[in-house]
């Protein structure tokens, strides 16, 4: 058995955990696709006279930086071959790694055939989701950012962690790099382990992304199994309510424009329920190609306007129901502009939450001084804002999961069927165009009023529909006299038309389907009101 000095077992203390087994850096093998960190951490490791092994772009890398490196063809007598396939896969390596330094037949085995011990394997893999995710990408790019070296040389060193270090993460270097210092270039049991754990986290995710891909290139519906891996992003300080734990966790290779990658300029840490608010803003804000501010509370849009000009977008968010706007989560699909955030900061306006895909110099300088709630206010960057594909929707439910297709129905109103005496005019159906979109994405039972372009009233979560009218019609007030109404599915009864009709509304999209719809009809001719069938219902339970 190989034995250790005195300093191999003394036990240590300083913020690294209590392990009486170090073992010394004698041997690293580095092979990265991310090379961010790699010459601080390789610097650190020549420091303590440790051998470094490497490939291709990570060997040029170090000696570009001035650092000694031994090419892997030397140690394994053959060339890399088959376009860079075929590199690390070689007995000499895999040999080096996993054999046990305490085991005296391994010892014995790897003397005979000139094998020497590799003590670090240092390896992040090809960039597979990267690639995978960017539609630019042809079917034989991602195939060949299928790592198989890397996840073998990985596994083989977490499996041997008794002996072998792995670090699969430029996170992971600076806790590397004090505890080498601390040691003298020697690494604790403890940390090997925790290595080794999300040595093979890594893995797993890394194959879920492979083989979540390659399902979805078949387009057979739903697999008979799915899984899924997100990554902590953030611990957040509490959930919907303070006795409620939470946290942010994010997919793999989020979309550059999502709640994921958004970039936090300003104000404080963000809460469960901001960041519920912000996605369906930004859920809402995908479906305009026009300006449009919208204003969330409570997961429900109590705002939303769409103009030529951004501002005019955010006063009419704004004065659809300034009540329901204090304290809201304001969301714009184009660049925060000057004139826009002085309408934000006018006295008597409190918001909690600014998302955009950027903010001009003047927008930020005036939001982050002028107010009175300049330093709680958070801005919120996502960049430009992309059309997105079609996705699932999946949502827990007790022992299971349900999934979905993402509700991305765009119905073009043009061709709605018209059921009333009345016709519609250009502009109703330019008004009820805008309902329609915003109706999606309130809570059912949903009812919306609209004119000229803003939302004044919404009747959201209600049991029965006439309740959800009457609400609606209570928030537009006065307001609603000429507006028109959305509706996200069939009026079971004529009760709810006939509110609309007492308060002045002159137009409905419904999906239509009930056994009344002749009654509701019927109330719309009796009231002189405009109505149209999408054909389409929007629950969002």
């Amino acid at each position: 058995m190989i034995e250790f000095g005195l300093l191999e077992l003394t036990l240590f203390f300083g913020g690294f955990a209590v392990d009486g087994r170090l073992v010394p850096i004698h041997r690293v093998l580095l092979s990265v696709s991310d090379k961010t960190g790699l010459i601080e951490l390789a610097k650190e490791l020549v420091h303590n006279k440790a051998m470094l092994i490497s490939t291709g772009g990570t060997k040029k890398a170090l000696l570009d930086a001035g650092i000694p490196a031994v090419d892997i063809s030397e140690v394994t007598g053959f060339p890399e071959m088959l376009d860079g396939r075929v590199k690390t896969l070689h007995p000499k390596i895999h040999g080096g790694i996993l054999a046990i330094r305490d085991n005296a037949e391994h010892v014995k085995t790897i003397k005979e055939h000139d094998i020497h011990p590799i003590d670090m394997v240092i390896c992040n893999l090809y960039p597979f989701a990267k690639v995978a995710s960017n539609p630019e990408s042809t079917y034989e790019e991602v195939v060949e950012n299928i790592d198989i070296g890397g996840p073998s040389m990985v596994r083989s060193a977490a499996k041997n962690h008794h002996d072998v270090a792995v670090i699969t993460s430029p996170e992971q270097y600076a806790a590397i790099i004090a505890e080498l210092k601390s040691t003298g270039g020697k690494i604790s049991l403890a940390t090997r382990k925790k290595l080794a754990c999300d040595a093979f986290t890594h893995t797993a995710q890394y194959d879920l992304a492979i083989s979540q891909y390659f399902k979805a290139q078949l387009s057979q519906g739903f697999s008979d199994e799915i899984s899924f891996s997100f990554k902590c992003k953030q611990v957040l300080r509490y959930g919907e309510n303070p006795h409620q734990t939470a946290a942010f966790y994010t997919e793999l290779n989020p979309p550059a424009d999502s709640l994921a990658n958004a970039t936090i300029l300003h104000g404080k840490e963000l809460s469960y329920n901001n960041l519920l608010d912000i996605d369906s803003a930004l859920s809402l804000l995908r479906e305009f190609g026009r300006p449009a501010s919208v204003i969330l509370k409570h997961n429900n849009p109590c705002g939303a306007a769409v103009s030529k000009n951004l501002v005019d977008t955010f006063r009419g968010a704004y004065d659809g129901d300034p009540l329901s706007a204090y304290g809201g989560i304001v969301g714009f699909n184009r660049e925060v502009d000057e004139a826009t955030a002085l309408a934000m900061a006018e006295p008597g306006r409190f918001l909690e939450c600014v998302v955009a895909p950027g903010f001009s110099p003047e927008a930020f300088e005036i939001l982050t001084t002028k107010p009175t709630w300049k330093k709680s206010v958070r801005l919120l960057s996502t960049g430009p804002m992309i059309a997105r594909k079609p996705t699932m929707e999946i949502r827990k439910v007790d022992g299971g999961l349900l999934v979905q297709d993402k509700d991305a129905s765009n119905e073009n109103l043009s061709s709605a069927r018209s059921v009333t005496k009345k016709k519609l005019t250009p502009l109703e159906l330019d008004d009820l165009k805008f309902a329609w979109v915003v109706c999606k994405h309130v809570k059912s039972n949903a009812i919306v009023i609209v004119k000229d372009g803003k939302l004044l009233g919404t009747g959201a979560g209600q049991m029965s529909r006439v309740d959800a009218v009457q609400n609606a019609l209570k928030k537009a007030g006065e307001n609603a006299r000429g507006a028109v109404l959305a509706s996200d599915a069939f009026f079971p009864f004529r009760d709810g038309v006939d509110e609309a009709a007492k308060a002045g509304i002159i137009a409905i999209v419904q999906p239509g389907g009930s056994m009344r719809d002749a009654d509701a009809i019927a109330s719309c001719d009796e009231n002189g009101i405009s109505m149209i069938f999408s054909g389409f219902r929007h629950f969002r339970h």
